[in-house]
């Protein structure tokens, strides 16, 4: 699993399946109480791997992280008060 890695939130019905998971991807996390895994998986086979993941009886829903299409980087409004004064000027 080489190149950009998209994370899946695959919501099971049951967690005895999360093992079973493995074959579509590195599993990353698996919430026992809300019964989801999140699966990382090769940016080129995203769509093949969402197909085969919907077409399990066992699988509720999948959703795709959209953390890769958002810009992160930001900018302040406001300058920060502590980086505008140069304590070092007394000494």
């Amino acid at each position: 699993m080489t190149g950009n890695r998209i994370g899946l939130a695959v919501w099971l019905h049951s967690l005895k399946y999360v093992r079973q998971m493995r074959k579509y991807g590195n599993v990353h996390y698996a919430s026992k109480r809300m019964k989801y895994v999140v699966l990382y998986c090769d940016e080129s086979t995203i769509d093949d791997t969402i197909e085969r993941l919907q077409s399990l009886h066992y699988v509720k829903l999948v959703s795709k992280s959209m953390r890769p299409y958002l810009k992160t980087e930001f900018q302040n409004a406001r300058p920060d008060k502590a980086k505008e004064y140069d304590y070092k000027m007394g000494i």
